[in-house]
């Protein structure tokens, strides 16, 4: 998708912050951040929301392969004693680009004033 600003990411067209890759997803600091750490979680394959993911043939193995990175990634950024993991989902559920991702939010107890 050339209009996607992740997929340009992805592709090294535009610049990020990058944190973790592998074959399946692409981890980056929101330039945006709402708390100490805050890093997207984008994988690597073009879908519009976790509903097209879900429907995907192959949709259960990459949000494995995502879970199955979160360990390695919150220990990377120091967020091992906890963190959210938020997906926004379509417009009315405050997607504003429409490829998948996961918004890894930490550095603070929850509750505790955000940036």
């Amino acid at each position: 998708m050339q209009d996607c600003i992740f997929c340009r990411i992805i592709a090294g067209d535009i610049s990020a912050d990058l944190v973790y890759q592998n074959e399946n997803m692409v981890v980056f600091r929101d330039i945006n951040p709402v708390a100490p750490v805050h890093l997207l979680v984008v994988p690597r394959r073009h879908i519009k929301d976790i509903l097209e993911l879900a429907a995907a043939e192959d949709g259960l193995d990459l949000m494995g392969a995502v879970l199955r990175a979160l360990p390695e990634i919150a220990a990377k950024v120091g967020v091992t004693q906890g963190f959210r993991l938020i997906n926004n989902c379509g417009p009315d559920g405050g997607q504003t680009i429409p490829h998948i991702h996961f918004h890894l939010i930490g550095g603070q107890k929850l509750g505790e004033k955000l940036l």
